[in-house]
């Protein structure tokens, strides 16, 4: 039987509800994220530390201080005046909420989880009776911020009424999941249940401006099992690129500024698309959401248009940090190899949602290829997002400056420090896996972590300097013998693959190779998909030793991108270097080094909380993530090559 269409998608759905019920979807799972514990001297460690200590208190007082707050206490009728802001701002108060309840399930804080249980009080009563919540409509109806809509839904394209709530479900799954409470989970039900009875039970031709509520439908299709929830996500990719364009607005004006649908990927039905186009934030969740709603049903062109779109955007459309969306204009993607390095505009929610995108490639796969994307977009593009205080932010994360750029404690769009919020708290989930009777070991960094395989508890300990070190002790303690498969990541650029496309290249591909020992007996190294995979029946004690070497890498960009054409970039392990004038005097901008330069990395503990740096040249390079926490400063990740080179072998130095 062959179902084509709309059959297709219903015989889908019906298979995809089948599977709820057989625990289905994602072939491989995540750890969640609290099971690991990280040591607080790591990278990530440190990360995820400050996140809950420093950076999500200072968003909630951001947040008071700003009136994101005050709206809800408004729209509740416990204080009065005019709503604050911009009509998206209830999302940052829900990605802080978000990030709050995740910090919670680290670590337990009766005050902050008092305090969380008083703003959602306030929440629930600021909601309306059918369950409709927008503050930007409901403080005042006569008096709306600019994009709002005269109507509910009316201005769908503008308003972020589908996108604010879409972080609320998010946040309050995650609230739910931490406590057990259900009084944040309530409120979003009870606002998904209108939304599915005016679009989905309406049949109301339409979907949101900004992708997002169709991830927060998935995670309370989850976590309740209603289907209802997943078939409104469903429905809201499957009128993209189908509905009338201009219905999606309220007014002329707002049609003749927005008139572009490729900018909110409206342009094709979204089992069409085949090019990363449009605003990248909204473009990556949206392509997060195929593969949810795609691996649940089964429907096989959501996920299609997902491949296609990955391998467009690492052909040609992101940079060697990992940030994409190089216009400022539309906070867009640009053409193949349209890639500015001082006008890029990567902006950190971007690289937050091009880590969501790859990891759930790599749930889908178990391919490695795109944990190389998602290693490189978080040690580079989403880590320069934030300061290492954790209390001071970028929005764009360009690859040179001209020294004007500095991190802001908040910005009046706030969508990069909330979402920060969020996702810092969560790294864990991202560096083990488990599959069918295997455990994959997809990123490296000194942690503890209580997993299960088959059911059964296996202690995972972990020790290494990762990523300024390349020495990974890891210790295997099943609870009893256990037969299972590991999965060991070997990642590109130790095998000598900068990116899984031509777009980089190394200009000196490293001579050393990976190794690996077992119980102090060096394996051979057959690496499939990126892993290599260890069978055997595990015994508490069992021990592997992951060697990578990390010798200071030089990329090079294809020449059909112009701007790093005779340029150089620096790589050392997972990390992309850059040269800031704090460094190397206000010349830098103009500084050549010779073709066979040689950099020596020397780790500097007092230096930017501790950190490896390269030396040659008279020049020193930094790690990119870690620009402009001395202040303002010039800063280029390409470097220029001189024509004429001294005659040089091309040594590795020793780590």
């Amino acid at each position: 039987m062959r179902l084509k269409g709309e059959a297709l998608r219903k015989f889908a759905f019906f298979v995809g509800f089948l599977s709820f019920l057989c625990a289905a979807g994602y072939p491989i799972k995540p750890v969640e994220f609290y099971r690991v514990k990280f040591s607080p001297k790591s990278l990530p460690g440190n990360r995820v530390q400050v996140a809950i200590d420093v950076t999500i208190p200072h968003n909630f007082r951001m947040a008071e201080q700003t009136g994101r707050i005050a709206n809800f206490e408004k729209a509740a009728g416990l204080k009065k005046g005019d709503f604050e802001g911009r009509r998206y701002n209830d999302s940052d108060v829900f990605k802080i909420m978000e990030g709050a309840a995740y910090s919670l399930m680290i670590k337990k804080d009766p005050n902050l989880e008092a305090y969380m249980d008083r703003l959602i009080s306030v929440i629930a009563k600021a909601q309306a009776p059918d369950g409709y919540l927008y503050t930007a409509r409901q403080v005042n109806p006569r008096k709306l911020p600019p994009g709002t809509g005269p109507r509910r839904w009316s201005n769908l394209f503008t308003s972020h009424e589908l996108y604010n709530v879409g972080h609320m479900y998010e946040a309050a799954v995650a609230y739910y999941l931490a406590t057990g409470k259900k009084n944040f989970l309530k409120i979003a039900l009870k606002n998904a249940d209108l939304i599915y009875r005016v679009f989905y039970q309406g049949r109301r031709c339409a979907y949101p401006g900004h992708q997002e509520v169709e991830i927060g439908l998935v995670k309370l299709y989850r976590v309740t099992g209603r289907e209802k929830y997943l078939k409104l996500a469903d429905y809201f990719l499957h009128n993209r690129g189908r509905c009338p364009f201009r219905a999606m607005f309220a007014r002329e004006s707002d049609f003749r500024v927005y008139n572009d649908p490729r900018y909110m990927q409206a342009h094709l039905p979204v089992e069409r698309q085949r090019e990363a186009v449009g605003h990248a934030v909204r473009a990556l969740y949206m392509y997060s959401a195929l593969l949810d709603v795609g691996t649940i049903t089964g429907y096989r062109p959501y996920i299609e248009t997902a491949f296609a779109v990955w391998k467009d955007i690492v052909s040609g459309k992101i940079y060697i940090t990992g940030g994409v969306g190089s216009l400022t204009e539309g906070e867009a993607f640009g053409r193949p190899f349209q890639l500015p390095n001082k006008e890029a505009y990567c902006e950190t929610c971007a690289s937050i949602a091009n880590v969501f995108f790859n990891h759930r490639l790599f749930l889908l796969t178990g391919h490695g290829k795109y944990l190389d994307v998602l290693e490189r977009t978080l040690y580079n593009g989403l880590l320069a997002g934030i300061s290492l205080s954790g209390n001071r932010f970028f929005y764009v994360n360009p690859l040179e400056s001209d020294g004007k750029l500095e991190r802001k404690p908040w910005y009046s769009c706030a969508c990069c420090p909330t979402n920060l919020s969020r996702f810092l708290p969560t790294l864990g989930r991202y560096f083990y896996a488990t599959g069918k009777n295997s455990l994959y070991i997809t990123l490296y960094g000194e942690n503890s972590a209580q997993l299960e395989v088959s059911g059964k508890r296996v202690r995972v300990e972990e020790k290494t300097l990762y990523p300024w070190d390349g020495r990974v002790e890891i210790k295997i303690f099943p609870e009893k013998p256990l037969d299972f498969s590991l999965y060991l990541r070997i990642p590109g650029w130790a095998s000598g693959k900068a990116t899984p496309s031509s777009l980089y290249t190394f200009a000196n591909p490293p001579q050393q190779k990976p190794t690996v020992k077992l119980n102090g007996r060096k394996i051979p190294l057959e690496i499939k998909k990126g892993f290599l995979k260890i069978e055997r029946k595990w015994q508490a004690g069992d021990r592997i030793e992951l060697f990578l070497p990390m010798p200071v890498l030089k990329v090079k960009a294809r020449p059909e991108v112009k701007d790093d054409r005779g340029k150089i970039a620096l790589q050392r392990g997972p990390v992309v270097y850059c040269f800031e004038s704090v460094d190397n005097g206000p010349k830098i901008l103009k500084r050549k080094v010779p073709k066979n330069a040689l950099f020596v990395p020397k780790y500097e503990p007092d230096l930017l909380e501790g950190v490896v740096v390269l030396k040659g040249e008279g020049l020193t390079a930094v790690p990119y993530y870690t620009w402009a926490n001395r202040g303002k400063s010039l800063m280029k990740v390409w470097i220029g090559v001189k024509e004429r080179a001294r005659r040089d072998s091309n040594p590795q130095p020793a780590d």
